[in-house]
């Protein structure tokens, strides 16, 4: 059964209001963001889960653009189609512009304030923090085996010594995983492509009509 444009505009209202206060969370890029995405999205309104949110990042990583605007492009459309997608892409990105707009005039004044300069490395740490906590979090869901668990390893002793873009080590990934598991059905094994985790109810789209 359809919604009607009342539920419509409340669930586009609700995918501005959470992205606009999750837009302030992306002090060092989006990946900081994926923990704050996480606890909003995953654990308090239930609309995507754990696993699909790994998903949702590495497609989010492997496109062009800024990471926090593409997982949200992808979350908004996943839950009410393009017009959820514009509406948490314009919540997402209106608080950090005009963070930055007076960030920069902030700077400008006060840039050779030591203290200013303080404070600058607290945020720095507290980024680290947020990055490492996004990677855990997505490394539970992701690796559930010993052929992600190699790929994971792979991938990143190739990016720590080598100047290689992660597009080739995407590109490598996708075609890795192919070969898996292609190999493995052939061989007559289990070829498990998730974790097995269970579906959130909360997490069906609301008018799929504009699922397209």
């Amino acid at each position: 059964m359809q919604t009607n444009w009342k539920e419509r505009l409340y669930i586009l209202a609700q995918l501005f209001w959470v992205f606009v206060r999750i837009g302030p969370s992306t002090f060092g890029g989006g990946y900081a963001m994926m923990p704050v995405i996480e606890r909003e999205v995953v654990e308090k309104r239930k609309w995507i889960a754990e696993k699909d949110l790994a998903d949702v990042v590495s497609l989010a990583g492997s496109a062009p653009g800024g990471v926090g605007v593409n997982a949200a492009a992808f979350i908004g459309y996943r839950k009410a189609g393009m017009p959820g997608a514009a509406m948490a892409v314009i919540g997402v990105t209106l608080p950090t512009f005009v963070i930055v707009i007076a960030l920069s005039l902030f700077y400008l004044k006060f840039q050779d304030n030591p203290k200013l300069e303080a404070a600058l490395k607290g945020v720095h740490g507290a980024v680290v923090a947020l990055i490492a906590m996004a990677a855990y979090r997505m490394a539970k869901a992701a690796i559930f085996d010993k052929a992600t668990a190699g790929l994971a390893a792979l991938a990143l002793l190739t990016l720590l010594p080598l100047p290689v873009t992660p597009l080739i080590v995407v590109a490598a990934g996708i075609v890795i995983g192919i070969c898996l598991i292609l190999a493995k059905r052939k061989a007559g094994m289990k070829a498990h492509t998730e974790k097995p985790s269970s579906r959130h109810p909360g997490q069906e789209l609301i008018y799929p009509e504009y699922y397209i």
